[in-house]
């Protein structure tokens, strides 16, 4: 288990100066030092924890003033329900581990970006309270299509010249450390601090408390935006757990390697009996939560094979979120089934179906998002997968 410790240093007169604000974070400058934090193995520590399955509750069982959260399907109260979540960019880098408040996420996304490097969009609920979230890191344009659907707050470090048209919009609520190129600024830029822990680009924090102050400075309504946003964005087996037993076609899933989808990190995912979730591994050790000490478990795990395109000689990628063409897996208590995907605009919710083109009742609890490059494989109890619609 990992215990955390903020201790406050010295403070800055003009927050602005953090890294460069106003500069891509690609020429980052030295910050003063804000917070730092410290982190120590207990030496009795033998196995990290992992969360329990969450209670599965029918719809004619929620009770009053409750509602049923989009994100995990979980019951929560009608205020949280109704706050936007945030949407956090956070690295993968071997040297960035761990990531403080990633166990929060009810929705992780991981997907490929240059430099065969994997980058990880936390999409958090309930964020308001949390002391300590990061490091936090630039983004990439298809990360925002994919949080545009759970309207949220955009949390990240600046981005390649690529991210500024959409980061741009004035729909997107953005918050950045720093700006993406000379045709934007740096909204919520005095959100962000560094620390001492590690080092340039990867020492950057913020807290719920901080993002709140920013979105206040900014406008941005903490309130979700009806209009666009649209609730039912997951469909869940409320009544009993979709085992995937009456499912054709459905195999064994207990060890998912995503070696070739992420060849740095070799992210993997192993199920747990006992709980009936699935732990997540990072560089062939457990993923854990740098405030809490748990391993990432999702009870929902998502291939998503998706069409991409290389932009340009730096490698920079393209992914084509909106799309109904392309396929996967859906896999949940040790079971897996191929599945279609569908996205049709900006703010419309992914769709899972299975190959009758009926829509998958995701399980209660985290769901994983691997988006994987379709010329690529994943690995599922020893056997290759590959998209079958290439």
């Amino acid at each position: 288990m990992k215990k955390l410790s903020v201790l406050l240093l010295t403070a800055l007169s003009v927050a602005c100066i953090l890294t460069g604000c106003g500069k891509p974070e690609e020429t980052p400058e030295e910050a003063p030092v804000v917070e730092e934090i410290v982190t120590e193995e207990e030496s009795t520590a033998e196995e990290p924890a992992i969360e329990e399955q969450p209670e599965v509750v029918p719809d004619d069982e929620i009770p009053e003033g409750k509602m049923r959260s989009s994100l995990t399907g979980e019951i929560i109260s009608k205020k949280l329900w109704k706050r936007r979540p945030v949407a956090i960019m956070l690295p993968s880098d071997k040297a960035a581990q761990p990531q403080y408040g990633i166990g929060e996420a009810g929705v992780l996304y991981e997907c490929m970006e240059e430099g065969d490097m994997s980058r990880q969009m936390a999409v958090i609920e309930d964020w308001h309270k949390i002391e300590v979230l990061g490091n936090v890191r630039s983004c990439r344009d298809y990360y925002v299509y994919w949080a545009l659907e759970w309207d949220p707050i955009l949390v990240h470090f600046g981005g390649p010249y690529y991210l500024a048209e959409v980061t741009n919009r004035p729909d997107v609520y953005n918050i950045t450390g720093c700006a993406v190129n000379s045709t934007s600024t740096a909204p919520g830029c005095n959100g962000f601090y560094r620390t001492t822990d590690k080092v340039v680009p990867h020492n950057a924090y913020t807290s719920g408390e901080k993002l709140k102050e920013q979105c206040k400075e900014l406008g941005y309504s903490l309130k979700h935006d009806f209009d666009k946003f649209r609730a039912e964005h997951f469909i869940y087996a409320t009544d009993k757990e979709n085992t995937l037993a009456s499912e054709k076609g459905s195999f064994d899933a207990k060890e998912i390697s995503l070696a070739d989808a992420f060849p740095y990190t070799k992210s993997s995912l192993t199920y747990d009996e006992d709980s009936g979730l699935y732990k997540k591994d990072l560089y062939e050790k457990p993923q854990c939560d740098g405030t809490t000490g748990k391993q990432l478990t999702f009870k929902n795990v998502v291939i998503q094979f998706t069409h991409y395109e290389v932009r340009d000689a730096k490698g920079y990628l393209s992914f084509r979120c909106h799309d109904d063409t392309q396929d996967g897996y859906y896999i949940t208590n040790g079971k897996a089934i191929h599945m279609r995907w569908v996205k049709t605009s900006d703010y419309a919710p992914t769709k899972y179906y299975n190959d009758d083109l009926v829509q998958i009742p995701f399980n209660v609890g985290k769901t994983f998002i691997a988006v994987v490059q379709n010329d690529r494989s994943v690995t599922i109890d020893g056997v290759e997968y590959k998209s079958l619609v290439q």
